[in-house]
């Protein structure tokens, strides 16, 4: 009963961490301090990244007549741009997919601490005030998904890669660097979203595989209730995402992460010394 609530905690810091720029990974080391499941270690690392399936889940649900080519509610115009839409992620993702496949152990053994968690917090942070203060007053280039180009999407693609430093954030980088490339916010917003189809069902296959299928009972349990949990709360993380920006921009998430990045260094530095 105490791992099922530690699991739900877990679920609900999933679905909110994930959608919003703030790095789920840098809330969930955080969490974890003060909620720790007692399971293996092989078994959490593989937990905290598969339960981004039912966040996933919450996108397919929420956008699927937009991501569907085969709706018959759409005209054939309307099908091919979908799947024109459905090119540009999968090209997108090509960048992240070939850097994570070659260097998933050695990011997970070298970068998977607390200070890179929270100098990449901080210093995203910083860029995402900067680059909404560069942007106030200027109009976006590109206000919908069919605008943008090959060489667009590829760029937003190379950022995906910046997120496999834990503590980035992967909705962080790609909405930076689609904003860089003069998006709009909701244009940004929701290609990220999309862009995390095919990346975190990758990586969460990847780390099934490494796990090896060997689940007792009781874990595949514990896995399918936060996948539950992070798809319920992501549902509402993201309806809030697109009607926060229709009217803000993402400083204050900015702000957040420095914040937090300075607790991160000082929690982790205090305790290290005792």
């Amino acid at each position: 009963m105490l791992e099922a609530l530690k699991v739900i905690i877990l679920g609900i810091v999933e679905g909110i961490t994930e959608w919003l720029p703030i790095s789920s990974t840098g809330h969930l080391i955080l969490v974890e301090e003060f909620v720790k499941l007692n399971l293996s270690d092989a078994f959490v690392a593989m937990f905290n990244v598969v339960i981004q399936l039912g966040a996933i889940l919450a996108v397919v649900v929420i956008y699927f007549h937009k991501l569907n080519p085969f709706s018959p509610k759409k005209s054939e115009k309307q099908r091919k741009l979908t799947i024109q839409l459905w090119i540009k992620v999968l090209i997108a993702s090509v960048p992240a997919a070939i850097i994570g496949l070659l260097f998933d152990d050695f990011i997970d053994e070298h970068f998977m601490n607390y200070v890179v968690v929270a100098i990449m917090l901080i210093v995203y942070g910083v860029l995402f005030i900067v680059v909404e203060k560069r942007h106030e007053g200027v109009e976006p280039q590109v206000k919908r998904l069919t605008e943008l180009t090959i060489p667009m999407v590829l760029i937003i693609g190379v950022f995906q890669v910046l997120a496999l430093v834990p503590g980035t954030s992967r909705s962080g980088a790609t909405i930076i660097g689609a904003l860089l490339i003069g998006t709009a916010r909701s244009v940004a917003a929701e290609f990220t979203f999309f862009l995390a189809i095919p990346v975190m069902f990758g990586a969460s296959f990847l780390k099934i595989v490494k796990f090896g299928f060997h689940f007792t009972g009781g874990e595949f349990g514990l896995l399918m209730l936060g996948c539950v949990v992070s798809f319920v709360v992501s549902y509402f993380a993201i309806k809030f995402l697109m009607g926060y920006i229709k009217k803000h921009d993402f400083k204050v998430f900015g702000y957040y992460r420095i914040v937090l990045g300075i607790l991160v260094l000082a929690y982790f530095g205090i305790t290290s010394l005792f």
